[in-house]
């Protein structure tokens, strides 16, 4: 086989960090892809010698393609059935994407804002992109592409991880989090739980999943043993417990046969929110990736 040529090699070697943050403007590493593939094209076809630096150049073009398609992906969204979350990162099959360390939980804050803001933040204060090159990529002045940046910045403060969850640490409280919540064990619950617990569920419409968030303690923990007694006959299965997107989490077979992630945000020791997937064309990578590799085995 020829060696790449240096078009090619060019491209290749800002991949990883454009999937990056096509991904983190998007949501879904499936749109993330097909980013790419036309930014590709679009690198195919530029002329060279007005390219005088070939990353600012390629993030230019992935941030505006994005731009674009996010107001056809916000619209969707707009009629999604239940909650939207992103497409789980299932860890370590897709480690080279949390290169930016941002969590779940900012990718829920950064929807809130605007598109512009969006890509505004993602670029300076993530990707460390210089400020003229933020004003090109978005098609503003330097001093709008800074208002941007510090406007979305401050929205997005309360969603920084204020807390930092050691690995074994964050995979005992979830491999307790699965039992109690299999179990419809209320005590245990209470005490992972905390008083402000947020539950979120993305079916899409394509499986069960509770529509509306769940929010408090006491509701929680009322829908946690609604569910043990209604389908104690049929168990769940622990998969794996792996990372999601940053946060503690795991992989499971839930009793109606859906596989599903979990993530879970954890607080000062207690989970003050759990991410629930379930949309299976979201977790087509997850499947593929357990698929490649046998399961860690049962839940001791």
């Amino acid at each position: 086989m020829p060696p790449p040529d240096a078009e090619t090699e060019a491209f290749a070697q800002q991949r990883p960090r454009l999937l990056r943050l096509a991904y983190r403007m998007l949501g879904s590493s499936a749109e993330a892809e097909d980013i790419l593939q036309e930014a590709w094209i679009r690198w195919q076809g530029a002329e060279r010698a007005a390219v005088q630096n070939t990353p600012a150049f390629l993030t230019r073009v992935v941030t505006r393609l994005c731009l674009d398609q996010l107001g056809s992906a916000r619209a969707r969204r707009e009629s999604y059935v239940g909650s939207w979350l992103p497409e789980p990162l299932y860890e370590p099959e897709f480690e080279e994407m949390r290169a930016d360390e941002i969590t779940l939980t900012l990718m829920l804050a950064l929807e809130r804002l605007s598109p512009l803001e969006r890509a505004a933040f993602l670029l300076h204060d993530v990707f460390d992109v210089p400020l003229p090159d933020v004003a090109a990529a978005l098609g503003r002045d330097p001093a709008a592409a800074r208002q941007r940046a510090a406007r979305a910045r401050a929205h997005v403060k309360e969603a920084r991880p204020r807390y930092s969850v050691a690995p074994a640490e964050g995979e005992r409280i979830a491999a307790a989090f699965f039992r109690a919540s299999s179990t419809g064990d209320v005590e245990t619950l209470r005490g992972l739980l905390a008083e402000g617990v947020v539950l979120q569920a993305d079916g899409g419409g394509k499986v069960n999943a509770f529509r509306n968030p769940i929010l408090g303690l006491d509701r929680a923990l009322r829908l946690f043993a609604g569910l043990a007694r209604k389908l104690q006959d049929k168990p769940a299965e622990f998969i794996r417990a792996c990372r999601i997107d940053g946060l503690p989490g795991y992989v499971s077979r839930e009793r109606d046969g859906v596989l599903q992630t979990t993530a879970l945000a954890i607080e000062e020791g207690r989970i003050a929110a759990i991410y629930i997937t379930r949309n299976p064309e979201k977790l087509r990578q997850v499947a593929a990736a357990l698929a490649a590799t046998p399961p860690a085995g049962p839940l001791s």
